[in-house]
This record gives C-alpha cells, sequence and structure tokens, in this order.
C-alpha cells in the first residue's frame, strides 16, 4: 500500500476497522508521519515497525482492532499507556475532541520526546504528556472513561482497573510470549467484565506492574 488512504480502505475491507468515528480519526492521522525514516518506505504495510530501544509502532490492524474494542467517544478522558511513536495518541486525540482529553505515558525519554514531537505536527491542544511508568496510571487524573495500554503485562493491573469510570473500559494486552487482547469493563464499583482474545504478540509492558 502506497498511501494512508489505501491503509484505511484495506482496514475497512478485512473487516477490522468498523466504526465511522474511528475511520475518520485514522483517515486523518497519516501513520507515516509516526515512522522513523527506515521505516518511511513501509509506513502503509500491515505490519510492525521498530522505532528504536526495543519498541514498535504496531501493526495496523492490530492498533484498529483495539481502538474498536476500546470504543472511545467526544468527550472521553483516556490514558494511553506506552504510546512509542503516538500514532494511537494523535488517533485518541481525533475522537474525543476539544471536549475530551488524552494523558499518554512514555518510559523510555528518548521515545517520549519522538512521540510528542510526531503529535505536537497535528496541533492537538488536548494531549497532556507523561514521562514515566504508566503501568501504575494516573491517579491524580482518575477516573478514566477510557485506558489503552499498548505493551503486554504479566496480569492485567488492579491499579488500572481501579482508576476506570464506572462504565469505563480498559484494553490491554496481557501475557509473555504469545497475549491475548483483555477488555475490561467496569460495571460496578468492585465489579468488572472481561473478555479475552487470543493470538496477538507485543513488547513487554516496562514498569512496576510490567514484565520489565
Amino acid at each position: 500500500m502506497k498511501s494512508n488512504e489505501e491503509l484505511i480502505n484495506y482496514l475497512i475491507g478485512t473487516g477490522v476497522l468498523k466504526s465511522l468515528n474511528i475511520i475518520r480519526a485514522m483517515s486523518k492521522i497519516d501513520r507515516k508521519d509516526f515512522v522513523t525514516p527506515e521505516c518511511e518506505n513501509f509506513a502503509y504495510d500491515d505490519s510492525p515497525c521498530s522505532i528504536g530501544y526495543g519498541q514498535t509502532i504496531s501493526q495496523p490492524t492490530t492498533v484498529a482492532f483495539m481502538i474498536e474494542q476500546l470504543a472511545p467517544e467526544v468527550g472521553d478522558k483516556v490514558l494511553d499507556i506506552g504510546y512509542g511513536s503516538g500514532w494511537t495518541t494523535a488517533i485518541l486525540a481525533s475522537i474525543v475532541g476539544e471536549e475530551g482529553r488524552v494523558f499518554a505515558f512514555e518510559i523510555i525519554p528518548i521515545l517520549k520526546r519522538f512521540g510528542e514531537r510526531n503529535v505536537r505536527t497535528y496541533k492537538f491542544e488536548n494531549v497532556n504528556f507523561i514521562e514515566g511508568d504508566g503501568s501504575k496510571g494516573l491517579p491524580r487524573e482518575a477516573p478514566f472513561d477510557r485506558i489503552l495500554v499498548s505493551a503486554a503485562a504479566p496480569s492485567v493491573p488492579l491499579a488500572l482497573k481501579e482508576q476506570l469510570k464506572i462504565g469505563g473500559r480498559l484494553v490491554i494486552p496481557v501475557g509473555r510470549g504469545s497475549q491475548a487482547i483483555y477488555v475490561i469493563e467496569r460495571i460496578g464499583e468492585k465489579a468488572y467484565k472481561k473478555k479475552r482474545i487470543p493470538g496477538f504478540v507485543f513488547v513487554e509492558l516496562k514498569g512496576k506492574f510490567g514484565n520489565i
């Protein structure tokens, strides 16, 4: 594929990208703006691409799938953990709009700056960039409507579940080696509903509640 438009049409055609608000956001946010120079020729391939330091910009199919499971809406307060290149952050910022807010965590300082610089080219004013351990969440800004984690934890951190609003949703990969994506919905003060979707591979989440 040679353009972002071709990539989006491909994702729609495979059935992974369905929601109009997510389609609109991913159409506005060009993946090529978030890859390293070494990957520019492959920016629209449906494959992950290294951004250095053992991290990747995720496969477009996986990103579309996770954001569809997250189901963000206009006005949501979103926690985006392990943002790396900033691609998911920009998509989420576009979806939640001026009424919403995205708090984006990255633990690797150089990637924090790389991703922030990429996102800022889109002139969003609804994003806070934070360098630090996102596995603990952000208690001072909780509760969140949506939490997206883009690296695999050994288990679902209780801290993140507790920072969801009732009715909120957490999407996180879990496990070592081959992982599963977990979709956690908070349905009561101490009640959660869980869906497990196997067959994914992610880099490992760093931090107190991560694998590293």
